[in-house]
């Protein structure tokens, strides 16, 4: 098994460079599978979601191969419509094939997806959606078999913005006939990613980042070059890291407007925070201050994947702040591994009051999920000691190489294997 051994550190300081987008180049890499030519995805993160989408793009019949840092997928001879559930298990954006799938060979067997265990995350909006779209299903405990073969467009209203039902009906009907309006769609930037990866293989869709997206579906797609956006989420991440040791950092490759919920909220605590094209310098004060009441919410508002980033940063800041989860709702279990650390924080239902105290100490602890992972270990650079960070196959998934990321800004972390 392997952990994580973070020795509390002083000020972290240097720049560093973003990856890639994690939650953009999983849609992308299922919607590579809508044209037979050749796609080459450029500067994909090496974390074991995007391992995990090859090994299932492979199962289907597609070639598909890590050359340096881009991947390559040519699915002339995709064979399979049914992803393997020992897979689907491992990979929540497992579930974005059903769309690809079911637009390119105009049917799909997909089994319950997986991922991290941060509350119900039912695939039953993506069912509904297909089903305005003239898609027969049929549902078999955790297997659901999709029939396309009078697929065609239609109005898709969203009871809830999700993403991954906005994305999986945006590539079913890429390829369908005539046009597809999807209301109440999801906002994020990784959706407006995906629209210009399938608009530079010709397809035909606008409005994405709005709540409404408008599909015209085309005959075929052909092959492209395209290079995913930078994650948002690892930005909000390292940012945090800096700031929780009183440090300051330079970030390459991110866009402040993906962020900019956490930006005011880095401003509230007294941060310096300046933005310029690409690049996001943060500075921490002396002491930072509690936060004003933050509530998750779906894009634009504060993202629930840095909830948890926060609520580590709340934990030593001056004051009492209080974190509202709206988006899943057992998101907080990584709580209990900061009180270990000596955080004060009460859960109640989707509420978490944090009071700040002035010093953490290092603890064996656990990371249960992805990023309540990533937030155990901003923890343990501000803690006294060291830290053990056991299960970060979970952290793996979704960060390239944090340890040497954060090494280069002065950190001081080792992974073992015991």
């Amino acid at each position: 098994m392997e952990k994580l051994i973070v020795k509390g550190c002083g000020k972290l300081s240097g720049s560093i460079s973003v990856q890639t987008s994690k939650n953009a180049v999983l849609p992308i890499l299922a919607a590579s599978i809508l044209t037979e030519e050749k796609v080459v995805i450029r500067n994909c993160p090496n974390i074991t979601d995007v391992d995990n989408m090859i090994k299932i793009l492979r199962s289907l019949g597609c070639g598909a191969e890590k050359q340096g840092g881009a991947v390559i997928i040519e699915s002339a001879g995709i064979n399979k419509t049914d992803v393997p559930a020992e897979l689907a298990k491992e990979l929540r954006s497992s579930v974005f094939l059903l769309g690809s799938v079911l637009g390119r060979l105009k049917s799909a067997v997909v089994s319950q997806p997986g991922g991290c265990h941060i509350g119900k995350r039912p695939i039953d909006l993506h069912i509904k959606g297909l089903r305005e779209l003239n898609v027969r299903i049929e549902d078999y405990g955790e297997t659901h078999y999709f029939d396309g073969g009078n697929i065609k467009g239609g109005t898709v209203r969203l009871d809830f913005p999700s993403v991954g039902a906005t994305e999986n009906i945006m590539m079913a009907a890429a390829l369908s006939r005539g046009k597809t309006v999807i209301i109440n769609a999801a906002k994020e930037p990784e959706i407006v990613d995906l629209q210009n990866f399938i608009s530079a293989m010709g397809g035909k869709i606008f409005g994405a980042g709005s709540g409404t997206i408008e599909i015209e579906g085309v005959e075929k797609l052909h092959g492209c070059e395209y290079t995913p956006i930078p994650d948002r989420i690892a930005a909000g991440t390292y940012l945090a890291a800096a700031v929780i040791t009183g440090g300051e950092a330079e970030l390459f490759n991110c866009r402040c407007e993906h962020i900019y919920p956490l930006i005011v909220k880095f401003r509230e605590t007294a941060c310096y925070v300046e933005c310029n094209n690409d690049k996001i310098y943060i500075k921490s004060p002396k002491k930072l201050n509690c936060f004003n009441a933050i509530e998750t919410e779906p894009y634009p508002g504060f993202p629930t994947d840095l909830q948890a980033p926060v609520v580590s940063l709340a934990s030593v800041a001056d004051g009492t702040s209080i974190v509202t989860e709206n988006v899943f709702e057992t998101r907080f279990k990584y709580a209990e591994e900061l009180k270990k650390m000596g955080a004060d924080i009460i859960v109640r239902d989707r509420t978490a009051i944090v009071r700040g105290v002035k010093k953490l100490n290092g603890a064996p602890v656990s990371a249960n999920d992805l990023r309540g992972g990533a937030a155990l270990i901003i923890a343990a650079l501000a803690a006294e000691g060291k830290t053990e960070i056991s299960e970060v196959r979970h952290i793996d998934r979704g960060y390239d190489d944090i340890a040497g990321v954060l090494n280069a800004l002065g950190a001081d972390i080792r992974r073992v294997i015991t």
